[in-house]
């Protein structure tokens, strides 16, 4: 289960490589660990428009479990999830890198993969819903109204697969996706709840809670007119 990612591209980075039309998300920061029920950078349609904001990462659970939070979402054919597939409840959770931790002794090993060691832009294909309750960190909690989200995991690809067997987050990393997962029916969005091929996805960082972008690429990286990386 993935419990930790980051998000240390720039605005504009996010701006321009996602054709946000619309930015909601105030003066957004580098965040190399955003953990669960920690704020981070979505981006949703409204209106037609791609509008990036922050929401709070964790939907509700179904009932019989409580006041408990869900980070992750696999079986999309439950009762619970299927009223938050639909495009309207659909938006892109932005990342350049996500944790999964390694059965090791005496204690796990925390490891980051990405797309390549530059860390480049890309998006999980989320879920999200307003609720009203009390969320937030136990030293300042929030009560109100609040716009949560949620990711999709799949099984993992071989890459994954040695350190978390489980599952791994479905990851979206072109145009064509992201645009078929904020407007598609489910019939036709469903198939982006897939794994990465093994040679698109690699191991970039061990042992950290954290994953700020490698020495040598600490600046956003350059996309073209048509929004892809230059």
């Amino acid at each position: 289960m993935c419990n930790l990612y980051s998000m240390t591209r720039s605005q504009e980075a996010i701006r321009r490589l996602f054709k946000v039309t619309r930015d909601q998300a105030g003066n957004l920061a580098s965040l190399p660990a955003i953990f669960p029920d920690g704020l981070a950078p979505v981006v949703r349609l409204d209106g037609g428009d791609r509008q990036l904001e922050m929401m709070r990462w964790g939907m509700p659970c179904p009932p019989q479990y409580g006041a408990a939070h869900v980070t992750n979402v696999r079986n999309t054919k439950s009762a619970h999830w299927r009223r938050w597939l639909g495009p309207a409840s659909r938006c892109l959770v932005l990342a350049t890198s996500f944790c999964e931790y390694e059965d090791t002794r005496p204690k796990k090993t925390s490891t980051w993969f990405a797309l390549g060691p530059e860390r480049p832009l890309f998006a999980f294909a989320g879920i999200w819903t307003t609720w009203r309750g009390v969320r937030g960190p136990k030293a300042n909690p929030v009560d109100g109204e609040h716009r949560l989200f949620g990711f999709l995991t799949c099984e993992p690809n071989g890459v994954v697969a040695p350190i978390h067997p489980k599952a791994m987050p479905a990851i979206l990393t072109r145009e064509e996706e992201w645009d078929v997962w904020l407007r598609a029916p489910w019939l036709e969005a469903s198939a982006l709840q897939r794994a990465l091929p093994d040679d698109a996805l690699q191991i970039v960082a061990k042992g950290e809670r954290q994953d700020p972008p490698a020495e040598g690429f600490s600046s956003p990286l350059l996309v073209g007119d048509d929004g892809r990386l230059a």
